[in-house]
């Protein structure tokens, strides 16, 4: 029987079918698709090929898979370069396959450590290792050559309550690694047989189940928790196309949108108005009029207005978010995690040249602190864009003071693609991870709120015109998340190395 089952997966006629089925079924798992249960098995033929096969074969195996999935995960961006860049079609796959190529070999490397480690300590062993291993591969994603921690599995169950609820211990990571236990678990059990995989099968149900059980307790509380100070926040979404956004003959038309918006919003009487990312299509502080306009308008609806847009010194331009008043100015925060290639160059003085290419392609420079607008009451912190991914950095804002946090973002880059959706999914785990509840201005799409247990309450959809008004609970205490960080992860890291050591001495002996 084992037999059998080695010779099948060996055959390529089977093995790079069952992968590539493996690979569509994981996209689907996220927005806009949302089939969240199928992420439970979707990595199944990965793992038992890796217990079958040669490490460097394994490589390949899961370099397949992983370079497919990113690149279905990710074909949205075919919209922007299609658009937004001198890029013909279908040239413009080229870039997406090169990320989807360079995310999809850290699922390689998992494969081959898993089938490596198999040769060394043995198949139940080296399953064993597969979460561990893998949770350290999506930490290293999120750090190295600036990070990309997109289309992290745990994502894939933002839906999912119940689950998510782990993440104020262990960040996304946790639930990431639930997903590849009960996956080697299946593997195991067919791999090894039911008597000799029982245990770790059995240790694999133990953990969702505990943590679904407590995640339903504590999601369900969070509810309808009644302590904690409430605060009335308004969100506009212009929706404005990009190719619109920054005409100059378009700019009067741009503010009197926002304009008739905040006055409507301001209707309800909310603490503070958020407008999205580079909301004002111009220097904020180069044009003192404009200022003014924002301060009379701050005054007339009796609320604290935050503006998205960019700033300039002697060093180059930023990416900012302002807080003003009918006083005018209070604070800014500028935008410290930079889109490579999208806010700035990697090796400028060397590829500089590829800003010809596109019109997204811009040249910022990086904020240093994650400024927390304490001039506000309550204080609260600002995560630009594509910051909203970085969970390390988000928690900052939250342990240096902030009691709810905003999201500004322009995705009008992406159209009517999944991309807006899928930068949405990330919230509630900084929801969760912090206990704090996130609203989110968006300039055409999604804007919204995200309550502390990770509950998307509201939305407006993409290049829907309009304004959100909602309450949000304000922050009370620390997680075990904010205050210590990423220390499961640090813990996958540490045992993955440990696994690896281990292999490395048997091997001596």
């Amino acid at each position: 029987m084992a037999a059998d089952w080695v010779a099948t997966l060996g055959a390529a006629r089977v093995r790079i079918p069952l992968l590539l089925a493996s690979a569509v079924l994981l996209t689907a798992a996220y927005p806009t698709t949302d089939w969240s249960l199928l992420v439970w098995v979707a990595l199944v033929p990965l793992l038992a090929a890796a217990v079958v096969r040669r490490p460097r074969e394994a490589l390949a195996d899961g370099w397949l898979q992983g370079t497919v999935f990113f690149l279905l995960l990710l074909r949205w961006l075919d919209h922007t370069f299609r658009n937004y860049s001198a890029i013909p079609w279908p040239v413009t796959w080229l870039p997406i396959l090169g990320l989807a190529a360079y995310c999809g070999l850290y699922f390689g490397l998992v494969a081959a450590l898993v089938s490596w480690l198999r040769l060394r300590l043995g198949t139940g062993r080296a399953l064993a290792a597969a979460p561990f291993l893998w949770v350290a591969g999506e930490w290293f994603r999120g750090w190295i050559l600036s990070g990309f921690p997109w289309g992290l599995l745990g994502y894939s169950q933002y839906r999912q309550l119940p689950l998510i609820q782990i993440a104020s211990l262990t960040g996304v990571y946790g639930v990431s690694f639930l997903i590849v236990a009960v996956n080697a678990a299946l593997v195991a059990v067919v791999a090894l047989g039911w008597r000799r995989a029982a245990r770790g099968a059995v240790v694999a149900l133990a953990l969702v189940v505990g943590a679904l059980g407590v995640g339903t307790v504590i999601a369900e509380r969070l509810d309808f928790d009644s302590d904690s100070p409430r605060l009335q926040v308004a969100v506009i979404q212009p929706s404005i196309e990009q190719s619109l956004k920054w005409d100059p003959a378009y700019q009067r038309q741009t503010l009197g949108i926002f304009t008739a918006l905040t006055r409507r919003a301001g209707a309800g009487k909310p603490a503070i108005i958020l407008w999205p990312e580079t909301a004002a299509p111009i220097f904020l502080r180069r044009d003192p009029n404009l200022v003014v306009d924002l301060q009379v308008l701050s005054a007339e609806v009796k609320a604290p207005l935050l503006v998205g847009s960019v700033d300039g010194d002697q060093r180059g331009l930023y990416n900012s978010a302002f807080l003003l008043t009918g006083q005018g100015i209070r604070a800014k925060y500028d935008k410290i995690h930079l889109v490579p290639f999208g806010e700035y160059v990697p090796l400028a003085g060397v590829i500089g040249f590829v800003r010809r290419w596109a019109e997204f392609i811009s040249e910022f420079q990086a904020g240093e602190v994650p400024r927390v607008f304490s001039e506000a009451d309550p204080p609260f912190g600002v995560v630009i864009c594509y910051e909203g991914i970085f969970p390390d950095l988000f928690r900052k804002f939250v342990a240096g003071g902030a009691t709810y946090m905003v999201n500004i973002t322009n995705d009008a880059w992406f159209g009517t693609t999944s991309g807006p959706w899928q930068h949405l999914a990330v919230l509630p785990f900084r929801a969760v991870e912090n206990r704090v509840a996130i609203a989110r201005s968006a300039n055409t799409g999604v804007s919204g709120f995200v309550a502390r247990n990770g509950r998307i309450t509201k939305t407006l959809g993409l290049f829907e015109r309009g304004f959100l008004s909602g309450e949000i609970l304000v922050r009370v205490g620390k997680t075990f998340y904010t205050a210590f960080g990423d220390v499961f992860a640090y813990l996958c890291v540490t045992a993955s190395a440990a696994a690896c050591a281990a292999a490395r001495l048997r091997r001596t002996r």
